[in-house]
């Protein structure tokens, strides 16, 4: 059974930094890819980066504070974020996704980043 959970989260100050990790376990198969998301209230679930063969993707305004990482051999990844605001408060959560003929999404329960003084 596919497990992904995050680590990391917490209250920071603006102007801060957090770094998260998310480790996922339990397939057969190589993760295609690995990436962040996060969910402020009363908003949509919305992407801040994924990794995918070496290669990173960014969600719209995302790039430049935070940054994505990752241990292909071990299924980790990180997200280290940088200078946060407290918009950036939310529930930021991991996704695994296996391609074997469709696509299935791991999705962990998520941890909360809290920008605030």
């Amino acid at each position: 059974q596919v497990q992904v959970v995050e680590s990391g989260g917490g209250l920071v100050q603006p102007g801060g930094s957090l770094r998260l990790t998310c480790v996922a376990s339990g397939s057969s198969y190589t993760f295609y890819s690995m990436g962040w998301y996060r969910q402020a209230p009363g908003k949509e679930r919305e992407l801040v980066a994924s990794l995918s063969g070496g290669s990173a993707d960014y969600g719209d305004s995302m790039m430049g504070r935070f940054t994505i990482s990752g241990d292909n051999a071990r299924n980790v990844i990180y997200l280290q974020m940088n200078n946060l605001i407290p918009e950036d408060t939310a529930v930021y959560f991991c996704k695994a996704r296996v391609i074997t003929g469709h696509a299935f999404d791991y999705w962990g329960q998520g941890t909360q980043v809290t920008v605030s003084s």
